[in-house]
């Protein structure tokens, strides 16, 4: 599985309108607790099925977007923080030690 990096605007609108699921992960560069939640996600999603779109968001470099993320999807800004989308709504939201790619499996699957 591979990150699609999230670097305008517009593809929070694209995401929005996506079929199926899609999960957004926030990231802050700048802090420690964001790259372990970053790390052991990563260790762990090949428990996410593979027709999920992954995306990444970093915070510092485009703070506009995760405002822009938190309004489409009617979430509370956290860092780290990830989204599971399912057709445009948002039906997982989950931060810092909460970030679980198994979590994540477990919604999708049933």
């Amino acid at each position: 599985m591979q990150w699609t990096h999230i670097t305008d605007p517009s593809q929070i609108s694209q995401i929005k309108l996506q079929e199926g699921y899609s999960l957004i992960f926030k990231h802050s560069t700048r802090c420690s607790v964001s790259l372990m939640a970053k790390r052991r996600f990563e260790m762990d999603w090949s428990a996410i099925p593979e027709h999920t779109s992954l995306y990444f968001l970093d915070l510092i470099s485009h703070r506009n977007i995760s405002a822009e993320i938190a309004e489409t999807f009617q979430v509370q800004h956290e860092s780290p923080q990830i989204l599971l989308i399912k057709n445009g709504d948002c039906i997982l939201d989950a931060s810092h030690s909460d970030i679980s790619a198994e979590e994540v499996a477990e919604v999708i699957n049933n």
